[in-house]
């Protein structure tokens, strides 16, 4: 099976196909059209995945970090430094529009868990990993877990 990995940043929006091994097979790079708001973006993430199926010959899981997290309360983004993202359903209008379940992450709290299991700080007790963008924000995984917290916004600072 392959999975499609996309981050969503303020300024790019990258995807990636992986393999079951974690090898990239192909990689994609658009701008982000946050200036364009919320509908852009939006079929952005959907063209883009679309693209990178057609490339890949198959369709594949998909998994997007994105700044800011998805309420618990209302489903609902929120804390996003790409403003026109907060209060939208991302996840829902994803999963409707690309027919299959979607996972979304928070994009600084992907890359601590990715560190801690396959990078700098593999073998660490605890890693605070932190990304400076468009945005900035921060993840912390302690004992190859994630602590996200009850808002999913645990390591921002």
């Amino acid at each position: 099976m392959l999975r499609i990995g996309i981050d969503l940043g303020g300024t790019k929006t990258e995807g990636v196909v992986m393999n079951a091994a974690g090898d990239m097979l192909l990689r994609e790079r658009r701008t982000t059209p946050a200036a364009d708001g919320y509908d852009a973006i939006l079929s952005t993430l959907v063209d883009l995945t679309t693209d990178l199926e057609k490339q890949a010959g198959v369709s594949c899981r998909v998994g997007i970090g994105t700044p800011g997290a998805i309420s618990s309360r209302t489903g609902r983004l929120k804390n996003s430094n790409t403003t026109c993202l907060n209060g939208q359903p991302l996840l829902e209008d994803l999963q409707q529009r690309l027919a299959r379940p979607v996972r979304i992450a928070n994009d600084a709290n992907c890359f601590a868990l990715s560190e801690a299991r396959d990078g700098a700080g593999r073998g660490a007790a605890v890693v605070f990993g932190v990304i400076l963008g468009t945005g900035v924000g921060g993840g912390i995984v302690v004992h190859g877990k994630l602590l996200q917290g009850a808002q999913h916004i645990a390591g921002e600072w």
